[in-house]
């Protein structure tokens, strides 16, 4: 137990931040306009065309961000909204946009895990 002299010459330490998803300044989610959209192929067991966006953040970072889901509208210009969450097969994608928000629309006639696909409830 420290004596009350000691904690007042050495401070207590703070924790130290996570830096992994730096580009989201300690954030939930950013908004960002994509720069550039594309598809690229993921690592060695998997084979496919993943759909990913070159985003420029509100705070003038560029990442990398995947589109879950099938299908989408997204185009140059387009606004997102952006989360941290990796893509395992994906080297180097370390965010995921959000779909239902901003210009990325939800996920058509979608049934199951409704909720992280944007899509409403069919009435």
């Amino acid at each position: 137990m420290p004596t009350l002299n000691q904690l007042l010459v050495n401070k207590r330490f703070k924790k130290p931040v996570s830096r992994r998803l730096k580009s989201l300044d300690q954030s939930p989610q950013k908004k960002g306009v994509c720069v550039k959209v594309f598809i690229t192929s993921p690592k060695k067991p998997n084979s496919a065309n993943r759909k990913v966006a070159r985003v420029r953040l509100s705070n003038k970072e560029f990442i990398t961000c995947s589109i879950p889901g099938e299908g989408h509208s997204l185009q140059k210009f387009s606004t997102v909204l952006v989360r941290g969450a990796r893509v395992r097969d994906l080297p180097g994608v370390k965010y995921k946009a959000i779909r239902g928000v901003f210009d990325l629309g939800p996920v058509k006639d979608r049934k199951r895990a409704r909720s992280i696909y944007g899509t409403p409830l069919a009435r």
